[in-house]
């Protein structure tokens, strides 16, 4: 079975440039704040208007929205306008009252406090649970999760930082983080009223070896709410004590690693990629040992938890637990299966016949997969394809995971487990931000793509051993990752750069040139919106607007860079969009603040001396990523020398 599992990586590789080979890449083509992949809106066609996102629903009336996204998933509480809207001829007094009426709607929400939250137990309620409620550490058979509370000891716990945005996502009122007892609540100290805690049963590949039972050994679900749009919300503390999945550990988290983990799961959602979210950081008012780089210095640290928010925590690896214990456990996968299909795919369940999505795979003389006689099959090449998705986001913004084992990959396609991630200073391929990841790097930037279908390979062979989809319809998922993922790619790749078309040579003369140089990712692409279309500048002047980055070069480096931004030119001089027109552009696809680990340091050295103003500064700034936000300059800067050295830069996986 386990043999089964360890599908291969399939031989069929993408060509991509130079630098990055042998490496896959992809990225996205809608707005700036990367929109899901067409599957996730099946029933709406997505376009823009003068930076609002619209929808027409399939009954054909225009929603004017002001949409949100979250987890990948688009959502809004938009108004309906008469169909003539589409035609230009919607009057001004009809839109002012449209307006007026959205306006009031929002105005007349009312948020829930904490014992009134619209609580739906489905996980629990649907799916088997293990018989026993204690925290023993031991393999847990036949069950999807085992019943526990929170135990983390507390101390005047103190709530250090939340989000209103998340607040707003489950209807609850913000006014609910100035009660006395939310820390106690969100420590786990209290009970939240109408929960109903677990802790949830996966196994994973782990550095790409099969590693048997994992499991959440410090995070337990508090359970799952319905909130006001019908959307189903987890709410789970990471650090609140051991678990039966806890193994040898304390199953607590310390305050550095949850900063890092609430500021990253905002950041990432405001820069529009698809990921969890966390709604407060408490401190547990306790220390806890940890040995941060495994060379025996252990150290006390102060204790936090992160109460994190997803529509769903599953994981590849809460589907390969129990195909990997045999014909016992197998139909485990399928209520599974089904159970997520139900609450999280409900498009799968209303595919019909009259769609026609039956693909023929590779060349002449191959089979066709047809999605509409299999559901299972049709999730798959969704998962597959959130899944190529997610993967080109991270890359587009240079995000790093460090730890893209299995069990750290969502159903959902989201950016899940915030351990030792990174973004891209210095532009390096082969940057990990995981020091156990070093001997190999298997996880390191460039290889993020190769680990997605790889991932993705296990997860479609554990529904193979499931007997839920055939080979054939497994490989086809895995070819489907493969074209997503390039279409997502070279369609970031070209808006970063301001074009109409992908051009691949342009692109990959620029990648080898960054990696020379070691040039910061984030801000060259934020300067490059400056070079205007002028064919006509000096050879002396060519490089003035990327000379913050473009450092410490000789001739040789210099005239490199001299014939790209000449090609580039001729490029943008070719398209014909005005300069001031694709510098709009190119600043809503690159980030002028992204969430570098020197500046979760700064703030995580002031937090542990009891203030936590940086972190919660560090928050405001990374909501609005892609604005100027004069006076916060210095958030955008070059990282110090001292951003390099480990605990920095670079952690360890229990970070």
């Amino acid at each position: 079975m386990l043999a089964h599992l360890s599908m291969p990586l399939p031989s069929t590789r993408l060509s991509f440039p130079t630098v990055l080979r042998p490496i896959l890449f992809y990225f996205p083509k809608s707005s700036s704040r990367l929109l899901p992949p067409t599957t996730f809106c099946r029933q709406f066609t997505i376009f823009r208007v003068t930076g609002r996102k619209s929808l027409f629903s399939s009954a054909g009336r225009l929603r004017s929205t002001v949409a949100c996204e979250v987890g990948g998933r688009l959502f809004s509480g938009a108004a309906s306008m008469d169909s003539s809207a589409r035609e230009g001829t919607l009057s001004l007094e009809s839109m002012t009252d449209n307006l007026k009426n959205q306006r009031l709607g929002n105005d007349e929400r009312v948020g829930l406090r904490l014992e009134d939250l619209n609580w739906d137990h489905s996980f629990v309620r649907e799916l088997p649970g293990d018989p026993r409620t204690d925290t023993i550490p031991r393999e847990v058979l036949h069950a999807c999760y085992t019943k526990v509370s929170p135990s983390a000891e507390v101390d005047n716990p103190k709530l250090v930082a939340w989000s209103e945005s998340v607040a707003e996502l489950l209807d609850l009122d913000p006014k609910e983080f100035e009660r006395p007892d939310f820390p106690l609540i969100f420590s786990g100290a209290s009970p939240l009223v109408g929960g109903m805690p677990y802790a949830q049963c996966y196994g994973g590949h782990q550095f790409g070896m099969w590693a048997g039972q994992l499991g959440d050994g410090r995070a337990i679900t508090l359970g799952e709410l319905l909130n006001s749009r019908h959307e189903r919300w987890e709410l789970q503390l990471k650090g609140a004590g051991k678990t039966p999945y806890s193994r040898f550990a304390d199953g607590l988290a310390v305050l550095r690693s949850s900063i890092r983990e609430f500021l990253c799961s905002e950041a990432m959602n405001s820069l529009g990629i698809p990921t969890t979210r966390a709604l407060c950081l408490v401190t547990t008012g306790k220390y806890v040992t940890r040995d941060m780089f495994y060379d025996g210095n252990p150290k006390e640290e102060p204790g936090a938890i992160v109460c994190r928010v997803a529509q769903s925590f599953l994981r590849f690896g809460s589907f390969q637990i129990h195909a990997s214990r045999g014909k016992e456990d197998i139909d485990i996968v399928k209520a599974l299966a089904g159970y997520t299909i139900r609450h999280h795919f409900p498009n799968i369940e209303k595919i019909n016949k009259g769609e026609s999505l039956s693909f023929k795979m590779g060349g002449e003389g191959s089979s066709v997969v047809d999605l509409t006689a299999n559901k299972y099959a049709a999730w798959a090449v969704e998962v597959a394809e959130r899944t190529a998705y997610l993967v080109a986001s991270w890359q587009g913004v240079g995000f790093t995971h460090g730890v893209l084992n299995t069990d750290n990959m969502s159903v959902l396609g989201l950016s899940i487990d915030y351990g030792p991630f990174g973004f891209l200073d210095a532009f390096d391929p082969s940057y990990t931000p995981n020091t156990t990841d070093l001997p190999g790097r298997r996880y390191c930037f460039a290889n993020q793509p190769d680990i997605g279908l790889w991932n993705i390979a296990q997860f479609s062979a554990t529904l193979s051993a499931a007997k839920l989809i055939s080979d054939e319809e497994a490989n086809y998922a895995m070819e489907r990752y493969g074209t997503k993922f390039m279409d997502e790619y070279q369609s970031i790749m070209t808006r970063k750069l301001g074009l109409p078309k992908y051009n691949k040579q342009l692109i990959s003369k620029l990648l080898n040139n960054m990696a020379d140089d070691k040039v910061d990712y984030t801000n060259f692409f934020r300067l490059l919106s400056n070079v205007k279309a002028d064919p006509s500048i000096s050879k002396d002047e060519l490089l003035v607007p990327l000379k913050p980055v473009l450092l410490d070069m000789g001739k040789e480096r210099k005239e490199a860079w001299i014939s790209w931004v000449q090609t580039y030119i001729e490029e943008l001089v070719a398209s014909g969009i005005p300069d001031d027109q694709r510098k709009v552009a190119m600043n809503s696809i690159n980030p002028k603040f992204i969430l570098r680990n020197y500046l979760c340091q700064s703030a995580i050295d002031a937090a542990e001396q009891g203030d936590y103003e940086e972190v919660k500064r560090l928050l405001k700034v990374m909501e609005r990523p892609y604005d100027e936000q004069p006076g916060m300059e210095k958030y955008a800067r070059l990282p110090p020398a001292w951003a390099y050295r480990p605990g920095v830069c670079m952690l360890s996986c229990s970070s």
